[in-house]
């Protein structure tokens, strides 16, 4: 049986408490039944030392099957630095990447880097996925994605990107403040061939805070994650795997809703929105602002949108419930930059209880929120000033626990 082989940050306490630097290294360990027992790899750990810095953690690995190598992604803290391995124990150094590129507000943690195909094509480019805390999209922890070429020692922005992330300052692959230190699976099959990605649903501005009990935090959903191309401009989306649609249990069909103000969605009482899924069409957008709310006999509410008048998809949890245990938490409405005026759009929403995730136009723009409200979500409504018209709204109840 192939041995299992774990590549993991060492983190010294003895060190951190005498005030050291170096504290953190790689090392590996390996499993030969299966996972159930580990064994440290004692001939060469570190496998990498730590070079004299105070965060040097978060090794992923990858196959680079073009240049027939393992590679591996290191938060270096600012930067990612690359290694390369031909046998997972011997690690060579090969380039950094991120100096003055991208966000800066903070740490960067969590990377990910991988070889995917521009979707329709046979075009691959390189992604590498790079958390940070703080310095997020809208404050904290966030998610930001580069896309470029990797020689087999160097990863080099493509050069429409580049433009973009030094217009944009950061591109965000989830806008939300509730969607951190995600990374992709290794080894879907090949007859699958799918992206796979989970985060961590919080943040660490409040992250310690939440008013729970027992448990404290959750994952988002399981997304595909996949390369588009329009034009000469690359960009990922993501979007829910299509397995979650195995779970639904009852679902509510209205072809077609037009009205003005603020009207409630029929039947939408007869669904359990504490774990469903919504989606419908979004059509003759006008310059107004579109809200959809989420609420319950209490008062309280959960909102999102479009503002079509300085373009931006947005959630609002001021109103949502429980937010006193942070200043931090619901002082700001969340928003995701849209670029221009919109004519129509398409929403799919995923609510699991205390969560919200936004996947806007296919995947293009996604927004992760998390809630507290006292009493569930019982309600759901639109309203917008000049008219609203939804087609093909459907709103599924889900058969989880």
């Amino acid at each position: 049986m192939a041995p299992i082989v774990a590549i993991y940050t060492l983190h010294d306490m003895t060190k951190e408490k005498e005030g050291k630097i170096d504290v953190e290294q790689q090392d590996i360990a390996y499993s030969n039944d299966n996972g159930f027992t580990w064994q440290k790899f004692e001939e060469g750990n570190p496998v990498i030392k730590n070079p004299g810095i105070r965060d040097f953690r978060d090794p992923k690995v990858n196959w680079d099957e073009t240049h027939k190598q393992w590679i591996m992604s290191l938060a270096a803290q600012d930067r990612t630095q690359f290694y390369a391995s031909k046998n997972l124990k011997n690690w060579k150094y090969l380039s950094e990447f991120g100096k003055n590129i991208g966000a800066h507000g903070g740490v960067w943690e969590c990377p990910d880097f991988f070889q995917i195909k521009v979707e329709g094509t046979n075009e691959t480019k390189w992604v590498l996925i790079q958390n940070l805390n703080p310095g997020g999209a809208n404050g904290g922890s966030g998610t930001q994605y580069f896309i470029g070429d990797f020689d087999g020692t160097t990863f080099v922005l493509d050069s429409n990107f580049a433009k973009k992330v030094e217009k944009e300052k950061a591109v965000w692959l989830d806008y939300g403040k509730d969607n951190y230190a995600g990374v992709t699976w290794n080894n879907v099959p090949r007859a699958d061939g799918r992206r796979i990605f989970i985060g961590w649903m919080s943040n660490w501005d409040y992250a310690q805070e939440v008013p729970t009990t027992g448990w404290r935090s959750s994952t988002t959903i399981a997304r595909e994650i996949q390369l588009i191309k329009k034009g000469n401009d690359y960009s990922l989306i993501s979007n829910p795997v299509k397995e979650i649609d195995k779970y639904i249990a009852k679902t509510i069909k209205i072809k077609s809703l037009k009205g003005k103000g603020k009207l409630s969605i029929p039947d939408a009482g007869k669904i359990d929105l504490t774990k469903a899924i919504i989606h419908f069409d979004v059509k003759n957008l006008k310059q107004d602002t579109y809200t959809f709310t989420l609420s319950n006999a209490t008062g309280e509410a959960l909102t999102f949108g479009i503002n079509n008048t300085d373009y931006y998809l947005f959630v609002d949890r001021s109103k949502s419930g429980r937010i006193d245990f942070s200043e931090k938490f619901a002082s700001t409405i969340t928003k995701a930059a849209l670029e221009g005026n919109q004519k129509e759009g398409v929403f799919k929403i995923i609510l699991d209880k205390t969560s919200i995730e936004v996947f806007y136009n296919n995947g293009e723009k996604v927004i992760t929120e998390i809630f507290f409200p006292n009493k569930p979500y019982t309600s759901f409504s639109v309203s917008s000033k000049n008219g609203f018209e939804l087609n093909n709204l459907e709103i599924n109840q889900l058969n989880i626990n």
